[in-house]
């Protein structure tokens, strides 16, 4: 690698301890106003000092996001299909080489669905855009995406994490699973995992402890951080996993305390108001 792709990626994932919380806020590409991310502004904004890296779109990041703001952006450039749509896997690059160099991005994300109607397409696209990245120093992050039903086995995940990688992408980010392991190991790139699907928080604090003993580099968490009760709170446990090597019970008892304390502080600022 370069010194603009390595300096790029050290941005992404900490050389401190090789681990990385990414905040994916891209949902809407697909989903349209999800719930708690209605207003992409006022779910970002409390978050962002928080998140090594911040998953999202060209029109999210302009519209949403400061641009004093030092936190690096993983730039979503895939899309073309949504929810209601004939196939979510009927995706294209939707997004320029030199848009994202305008934008300042210090990684692109493109979703690969392998083994759907439109793999073919979707490994194309990733290989035009590791060929694009390569020529400015712009590394790739390959979704493994798997579709409404969003359940896949050690041995599907394996396999779209290794082409994803043999395709020269320097990140994949995928599910965990059980045998997660042997995903990791038949990878020769770093693996961040997805959040999914909103879990308690409890449940989503062990998920992110497992992926990390399982050999992942990290997570790249949506809506079990902004649709969480207290995301802020929820964001900085998930970091005492990750960059502290907390353990479950201390990072949710972390979160709870964070979040009685933020609950009182609202108390007294309300009581305060009407006193006024």
């Amino acid at each position: 690698m370069d010194w603009g792709m390595k300096n790029r990626l050290s941005k992404i994932i900490k050389p401190s301890n090789s681990r990385c919380v990414m905040l994916a806020v891209d949902h809407g590409y697909f989903l349209g106003p999800t719930e708690k991310l209605e207003n992409p502004r006022e779910t970002i904004g409390p978050l962002l000092n928080y998140a090594d890296s911040l998953m999202l779109t060209r029109g999210v990041l302009r519209t949403s996001v400061i641009p004093e703001s030092n936190t690096p952006i993983v730039l979503r450039v895939s899309g073309g299909s949504s929810i209601i749509g004939e196939d979510l896997s009927k995706e294209t690059i939707v997004t320029s080489i030199e848009e994202a160099i305008k934008l300042n991005a210090s990684c692109l994300a493109l979703s690969i669905f392998v083994g759907s109607k439109y793999e073919f397409q979707t490994l194309k696209n990733l290989s035009k855009l590791v060929n694009e990245g390569e020529k400015y120093g712009i590394p790739v992050l390959a979704v493994t995406a798997v579709g409404k039903e969003m359940a896949r086995d050690s041995r599907y995940l394996a396999l779209a994490c290794r082409i994803a990688a043999e395709l020269g992408a320097h990140v994949v980010k995928t599910y965990h699973c059980p045998d997660f392991n042997k995903v990791v190991e038949g990878c020769p790139v770093p693996v961040i995992i997805a959040g999914g699907k909103k879990l308690a928080e409890r449940e989503a604090l062990q998920l992110t402890f497992d992926a990390l003993e399982d050999g992942a580099s990290g997570v790249d968490m949506g809506r079990n951080i902004w649709q969480s009760d207290n995301p802020v709170a929820m964001l900085k446990a998930v970091r005492a996993i990750v960059h502290e090597n907390s353990t479950v019970k201390e990072a949710y008892d972390q979160y709870v305390n964070t979040s009685t304390m933020t609950e009182e502080i609202r108390k007294k600022s309300r009581n305060k108001s009407v006193s006024i």
